[in-house]
């Protein structure tokens, strides 16, 4: 089963906040921290071995959903319901990079990763979203005076 954290949330706001380049290049050094060793993982885990083991797909899915959700921000706005659709499609991204990756880790078919590894989040992460889509837009311009990109 895919650990439950707040990796997404997190993901999601950097695409938002910083754009797709920069929030793509802080989620790529989460991860390569992580790599490194890093107790950064969720279940403070660490190591190459986490990413090439079967939930790696989803820790590089945050890559996609942070460039997806920086590239749909600055084309459709700072609106809360855009916010929402941009990470939704992020978390989308996401989702199907990894399940894509747990399959050919796993050897399980589609309707059984499917269970295993996206129908149990989907109602936390619609949470998430919704969090991280009224926190982006109520630091938008608080970041913006310190010279952010929104």
């Amino acid at each position: 089963m895919v650990p439950i954290n707040l990796a997404l949330f997190a993901v999601h706001l950097a695409g938002a906040l910083l754009g797709a380049k920069r929030g793509v290049a802080a989620v790529a050094a989460y991860v390569m921290l992580g790599a490194l060793g890093a107790p950064v993982f969720a279940g403070f885990a660490g190591g190459v071995q986490v990413i090439m083991g079967k939930t790696g797909g989803y820790l590089l899915g945050y890559l996609i959903a942070a460039l997806l959700v920086g590239l749909l921000r600055a084309r459709w706005g700072i609106g809360y319901w855009r916010l929402c659709f941009a990470m939704a499609l992020g978390t989308a991204g996401c989702y199907f990079f990894g399940t894509v990756w747990f399959m050919a880790v796993t050897g399980t078919g589609i309707w059984t990763s499917l269970v295993s590894c996206v129908f149990p989040f989907l109602a936390g992460d619609a949470l998430k979203i919704a969090l991280a889509a009224y926190l982006a837009r109520r630091l938008a311009a608080p970041l913006r005076t310190f010279g952010g990109e929104m």
